[in-house]
């Protein structure tokens, strides 16, 4: 288990010694210390960046892509260690990180591998007798700011398409859950990454991650985490001008029509709230039900999350782990409070599980909370396994509930009508929406928001595009050009 920095190709511990402890999820138990990044040791990160861009920059896409490929079967072969380690960390049951998490990483890894090579720019119609022409060049050093909740996943997703499109990294996971990324450094040292290509600096936010941001060799910092961290990010970049990408936070609004498939809904909303025990910023967290079947559903929705099986992450059986941190579960509780406060009505959880085996970790049950639209818990993300029901009796009261919060990322539909889900989808104000599904990502579709959730996109060609500059070249082919000024 690797436990210092990875800068220059090499594992070297912090400049200043500084460790961190890094604790399991289920037990509060010690997993390991890691080297803790600080200003100095950013700075040297960086520094190995820019010293490999050139080089890497020039490399053949081909052979860039190649590596990925090369990254991705690497994480293949070693997927049930990953998966492990990704339990270990986060608190993901383990058939999540073995069946989602490590294949989605592959995956991605894979897809941006395969796009090296076909990233094109364009020829643009232009007056007679000139030619003009648009390359996509990299932007050089990438800074990145990767989240505790999906930590190997968001690896992924943030290296693949800044190392497809010729950028060097320096990635800062967070200094809960830095195990997974780590590992991928090893990983990719083994397939043959040159130094300074990739260099992996977990630390503290306000040391390491704001030196990051504001670091005037750095061309770009793309983040996922909080609204409240990522305008922080935005001033940290100022001083250069840097290009920002943001991913922030979410109140998914999760509409159930009343012609909706109601087992397949039910189910669904439950995946959208429940998986990754909530911590997910695209989570369905405001289940909003027509009245003709709010009853019915939320009966049978509130008997589905009683009896989700809460329990170690390293057991196969167990449906939802731990919260990632003690702090984090503590301010997720802390919301039940405030629903009360507020007139909310518990349907079910709220707490701690009884069963002493848990009492160790950081665990919550599956909460159902009704409220009302401008309530708190309807308002603010919660990031855990606390679901907001709301109801509705037209599609534009709908509508007003869905678009009635600052975020904007993921959103969700359950309706047998076409005409009607088409319809929505154009008008509800997210980066997201899914139709009788819900939380499907894939590495070619384009992962993003708006509003207080941020801006920019993860995947696919959007996400190409945002590591690249526009360079337009302008050839005079055989346009005669007077003078000005006439002598």
């Amino acid at each position: 288990m690797q436990n210092q920095l990875f800068i220059d190709g090499r594992f070297v511990p912090a400049i200043n010694g500084g460790q961190i402890d890094v604790l399991c999820p289920a037990d509060g138990s010690l997993i390991t210390r890691i080297a803790a990044a600080e200003a100095e040791d950013i700075d040297l990160a960086v520094t190995a960046a820019q010293r490999a861009f050139p080089a890497w920059a020039a490399l053949p896409a081909a052979e860039r892509g190649r590596l990925l490929l090369r990254l991705a079967d690497a994480i293949e072969a070693n997927a049930e260690e990953l998966a492990q380690l990704e339990s270990l960390d986060t608190g993901h049951p383990i058939r999540d990180s073995r069946n989602l998490d490590v294949p989605r990483t592959a995956a991605c890894f894979r897809y941006f591998g395969g796009m090296a090579d076909k990233i094109e720019g364009a020829v643009i119609p232009v007056d007679a007798g000139f030619l003009n022409y648009v390359q996509r060049k990299p932007i050089g050093v990438i800074g990145q700011i990767v989240p505790w909740n999906f930590p190997l996943m968001f690896t992924s997703w943030k290296m693949g398409p800044a190392l497809a499109a010729g950028n060097t990294v320096v990635i800062k996971p967070s200094e809960i859950t830095p195990l997974s990324t780590l590992r991928i450094a090893e990983l990719m040292h083994e397939v043959g990454f040159p130094a300074g290509v990739v260099n992996v600096v977990p630390g503290y936010g306000h040391t390491a991650g704001q030196r990051l941001a504001e670091h005037p060799d750095v061309g770009k910092i793309a983040f996922t985490g909080s609204t409240a961290t990522g305008r922080r990010i935005v001033e940290a970049s100022q001083g250069n001008l840097k290009r920002v990408q943001l991913e922030l936070g979410g109140k998914g609004a999760n509409i159930v029509f009343d012609d909706a498939d109601l087992n397949a809904a039910i189910n669904g909303a439950a995946w959208a709230i429940f998986h990754n025990q909530g911590q997910a910023c695209i989570a369905g967290s405001r289940l909003i039900l027509h009245e003709r079947i709010a009853d019915d559903f939320l009966g049978r929705f509130v008997e589905l999350a009683r009896s989700i099986r809460l329990g170690n992450p390293l057991d196969p059986d167990t449906e939802m782990g731990p919260l990632t941190s003690a702090l984090h579960r503590d301010r997720v509780l802390s919301y039940v409070e405030v629903a009360k406060e507020q007139g909310g009505r518990i349907l079910t959880g709220g707490k701690a599980p009884s069963d002493p085996a848990l009492a160790g970790g950081y665990y919550v049950e599956p909460t159902v909370v009704e409220a009302r639209p401008g309530d708190r818990v309807a308002q603010e993300e919660v990031f855990g396994p606390f679901v907001t029901v709301l109801r509705f009796s037209t599609d534009e009261e709908a509508l007003a509930i869905a678009n009635g919060t600052a975020y904007g990322l993921g959103s969700g539909l359950w309706t047998r009508d076409l005409q009607r889900a088409h319809r929505m989808a154009e008008r509800i104000q997210a980066g997201m929406c899914w139709i009788n599904c819900y939380k499907r990502v894939s590495p070619g579709s384009p992962f993003g928001g708006v509003g207080q959730s941020g801006y920019g996109r993860e995947m696919g060609f959007e996400a190409i595009h945002d590591y690249t500059e526009a360079r337009s070249v302008w050839v005079n082919v055989d346009a005669q050009i007077p003078p000005h000024f006439k002598r």
